[in-house]
């Protein structure tokens, strides 16, 4: 199976699919979506904001758990300054206007990344965010925000190598589990592995998102770009998701019995 899909728009009920629990999306193509309109590429980025509305509301209503979107990578910050002034109003502008629809539809939002580096007024409105929806017990809705799976990594590691110096943990003590916990996710528990991971824009690469989670995700390749994406085409990759077999390693039970 192809993991680059074009778009074809198919017929799907969503009764026939295996609705995954997580689901990771790399938001890319907005800086295309205005070239190609001849826009400045904010443009592009204030409408992946609408998106970003649509897909959360078709994801929850799905039955989604959780929804992880990557909205800024540490690598961002070298866009231009305009570029980057924008991209730090955006959450202020979203949750001003989005967050009385999560209240209502249940949904709690999380943020992992260096948020402490943002702006004033970004730290503000997100934390506000955080705070009015955490009530919320139906999907939990997690930005990436200024973000590096890299950093991730090496701030977990010197964590438990910091244990380690404090004689708190022996080095054959270091397991997957607890190094999983020493990670931005933990607080997703056993829902912190992506179960399917969306890319748009036709890119085929992950772009320092996630490296250590998604070590058994399902990725899925559209050439949609951001600010086209929409709730059929989520069910597209969902309707892709539903037909493979996830064996983490080992071997399918048909395949096993005929061996």
């Amino acid at each position: 199976m192809a993991l680059f899909k074009t778009k074809t728009n198919p017929k799907v009920v969503p009764a026939q699919l295996k609705i995954p629990e997580h689901i990771a999306i790399i938001m890319d193509g907005n800086g295309r979506w205005a070239k190609k309109r001849m826009m400045p590429r904010i443009a592009g980025h204030k409408t992946g904001m609408n998106t970003v509305k649509r897909i959360t509301t078709a994801a929850s209503d799905l039955g989604v758990k959780v929804l992880t979107l990557y909205a800024f990578s540490t690598e961002n910050w070298s866009r231009p300054n305009d570029e980057v002034s924008f991209l730090m109003q955006l959450p202020i502008d979203f949750f001003n206007d989005f967050v009385p629809d999560l209240i209502k539809n249940n949904i709690r939002v999380q943020v992992m990344g260096n948020i402490a580096q943002l702006p004033d007024g970004t730290q503000q409105a997100v934390q506000r965010a955080i705070d009015q929806t955490a009530g919320g017990t139906g999907m939990i809705l997690n930005f990436a925000l200024n973000y590096g799976g890299q950093i991730e990594i090496v701030a977990a590691a010197k964590q438990l190598a910091q244990q380690v110096a404090d004689g708190t943990l022996m080095v054959d003590e270091i397991t997957p589990e607890n190094f999983s916990a020493a990670l931005q996710t933990h607080a997703l528990g056993d829902l912190s592995a992506p179960d399917l991971m969306i890319r748009t824009s036709g890119e085929l690469r992950l772009s320092n998102f996630m490296p250590y989670q998604a070590a058994y995700s399902e990725l899925y390749f559209t050439d949609v770009l951001w600010p086209d994406y929409s709730a059929d085409d989520l069910l597209e990759a969902i309707a892709s998701f539903t037909k493979r077999d996830r064996r983490f390693g080992g071997l399918n039970e048909k395949y096993e019995s005929e061996s």
